[in-house]
C-alpha cells in the first residue's frame, strides 16, 4: 500500500488554486473590457441619435467616432445625385465644404470596387489603388473598415475606418458591432435628413423656392442678436414689384407666378452668401444685410433693381413682360444691453416698409433710404 505524499498533495493543490485564480482574473478583466466597450458603443450611439441637425449629426459620424475609436482617419461617404443634403446642409448653415471628411457625390461607382457588394462591414488592408478615394490626404492608413449604410435595402454611403496598425483591421477580426453602428448611423442619417426637409418645407416659400415669412421672423431675431454681440450695423431692403396687379389682370395668375419666381432667382443672383433673403408676401421680398452700412445696402438694392429690369420676363405663354422693383432700405443699430429685439425688428422692417411707400409714391422703379 503506497501514500500520496502530503507535501505534494498541497502543491498541486496551490498550483490549481493559482491557476483558477489566474482564470478568475481573466474572466473579470474580460468583463469589465466588455462592459466598457459596451458603455463606449452606447454612448456613440447616443451621440449620433441625439444631433439636432445634419451639421452636428455629420460631427458625430466623424470627428465623435474618430475620437472614440482612436483612429488616425474617418470618413463618411453619401450618395446625394439630386443635391439634396447639399442643399440641407446650406439651409442649416453647415454648408458642406465646411464639413472635413463629408463626401456627397453623384453616384458610388467608381469609389471603391467594394461598393459593388458592400452590405456588410468589410475589413482589411488598405489599398491606393482601390480606397485613395475614401481616404484622401492620409498616407498614414494601413488597414480600413467599410461600414455600409444602408437605406430600404439599398447601399447609400458608408463610414469609413482608417487606422495606422495593420492589425487593426483584418478579415479575422469580428465586425459584429461595426454592423449594428452602421445601422444605427444609417437609421440616424435618414430621420435627420428628412427632419431637416420637413423644417425646410416649414420655413419655403412652395412657388419661389425663397425662405418665407415665418423663416425671416427667426433669422430676424438672431441677426439682431448678432449685430448687437458684435455691435455691428444691420441693414433691411424692401422690395415690391411695380405694377404686379397689372400682370394677374392682363394675363392670369400662371403668368403671375411666372414672374413671381423669375424675379425671385433675379435678386437671388445678386445677394450674397452672408444675407438673409425672404418673400415676405404677395409680390413683396426682404433682404437682410448683417453687419452692412447704408451705402453697401443701397449699392446691393441698385444692382437687384438693375437686374430685375434688364431684360423681358417670359410668362410661359410666349409674350414677355418687363418687370421693374422699387426698393426702401432702413438701418439699425442694437445697443449692447438692449433686450427688446422683437420690437426692434417690428421697428426695423416698418421704417423699411415706409422708404418702400416712399419709392413708390415718387414714380417706382428706384431705391430710397429712410430719412432721405
Amino acid at each position: 500500500m503506497s501514500f500520496a505524499n502530503p507535501v505534494e498533495n498541497v502543491e498541486e493543490l496551490r498550483d490549481e488554486i493559482d491557476q483558477l485564480r489566474q482564470q478568475l482574473r481573466a474572466v473579470t478583466e474580460q468583463v469589465s473590457t466588455n462592459e466598457e466597450k459596451h458603455r463606449r458603443s452606447q454612448q456613440r450611439e447616443l451621440g449620433l441619435l441625439k444631433a439636432r441637425d445634419l451639421g452636428q449629426l455629420f460631427h458625430e459620424m466623424i470627428d465623435g467616432l474618430r475620437d472614440s475609436y482612436q483612429l488616425e482617419f474617418v470618413s463618411v461617404v453619401l450618395c446625394d445625385p439630386d443635391h439634396d443634403i447639399r442643399h440641407l446642409l446650406a439651409a442649416g448653415g453647415s454648408p458642406a465644404e465646411s464639413i472635413e471628411g463629408l463626401l456627397l457625390v453623384d453616384a458610388l461607382s467608381g469609389m471603391a470596387p467594394q461598393y459593388v457588394a458592400l452590405r456588410t462591414p468589410w475589413l482589411g488592408p488598405f489599398a491606393a489603388c482601390d480606397h485613395q478615394m475614401l481616404f484622401t490626404g492620409s498616407p498614414a492608413v494601413k488597414s480600413v473598415a467599410l461600414i455600409p449604410l444602408v437605406h430600404q435595402g439599398n447601399l447609400m454611403g458608408s463610414i469609413n475606418f482608417g487606422s495606422a496598425s495593420a492589425d487593426r483591421f483584418t478579415v479575422e477580426h469580428a465586425s459584429d458591432f461595426l454592423a449594428h453602428l452602421g445601422v444605427i448611423a444609417s437609421f440616424c442619417v435618414e430621420n435627420t435628413v428628412n427632419r431637416a426637409r420637413l423644417l425646410r418645407s416649414g420655413f419655403t416659400d412652395a412657388l419661389t423656392g425663397w425662405h418665407n415669412r415665418r423663416y425671416l421672423q427667426v433669422r430676424l431675431k438672431e441677426e439682431l442678436a448678432r449685430a448687437r454681440r458684435d455691435q455691428t450695423a444691420l441693414v433691411c431692403l424692401m422690395l415690391d414689384l411695380d405694377h404686379f396687379k397689372r400682370v394677374n389682370d392682363t394675363w392670369g395668375h400662371l403668368a403671375g407666378d411666372a414672374v413671381l419666381q423669375e424675379v425671385a432667382n433675379r435678386i437671388d443672383a445678386q445677394v450674397r452668401a452672408s444675407d438673409v433673403a425672404a418673400r415676405y408676401g404677395g409680390e413683396e421680398f426682404i433682404v437682410l444685410m448683417p453687419d452692412t452700412d447704408i451705402q453697401a445696402g443701397r449699392k446691393l438694392a441698385e444692382r437687384i433693381r438693375t437686374a430685375v429690369s434688364s431684360e423681358p420676363v417670359n410668362l410661359g405663354n410666349g409674350e414677355t413682360v418687363t418687370i421693374t422693383v422699387s426698393v426702401g432700405i432702413a438701418s439699425v443699430d442694437v445697443a449692447a444691453r438692449e433686450n427688446e429685439l422683437k420690437s426692434i425688428g417690428e421697428s426695423l422692417i416698418a421704417r423699411a416698409d415706409v422708404a418702400l411707400y416712399s419709392a413708390k409714391s415718387s414714380g417706382r422703379d428706384r431705391v430710397v433710404v429712410e430719412g432721405h
